[in-house]
């Protein structure tokens, strides 16, 4: 099934900040743009890298991990939905982790 990814802007709006990041934002977006997913399972054969966790949350690692992107996921009758929970530097994540907010942090509703 193709993906829809919800608040795809917050994703921009974090690129042009940092402008480092849009390459690699860039070839996570074609990524998304040609995926095909039936099942979680491939989720990871996409981005093998990604981490699912509890409630329904993936954690995508992009720019060789210096970016992370926290999604809720739903695969719906005809389409996959992400919905952009969190995105951010390795950094800040972990500070995010130290926190175990990473199952609950929704920054862009």
């Amino acid at each position: 099934m193709r993906v829809h990814l919800i608040k795809w802007k917050s994703i921009e709006l974090f690129a042009e900040k940092h402008a480092r990041s849009k390459v690699s934002i860039e070839k996570f977006k074609g990524s998304i743009k040609s995926a095909d997913w039936e099942v979680i399972n491939d989720i990871k054969e996409t981005f093998g890298s990604a981490d699912i966790i509890e409630n329904d949350r993936i954690i995508f690692n992009i720019g060789g991990n210096n970016y992370r992107l926290i999604c809720s996921f739903w695969f719906g009758p005809t389409m996959v939905h992400l919905y952009v929970k969190w995105i951010g530097t390795h950094a800040e994540y972990t500070k995010l982790c130290n926190q175990n907010l990473q199952y609950t942090i929704d920054n862009f509703n």
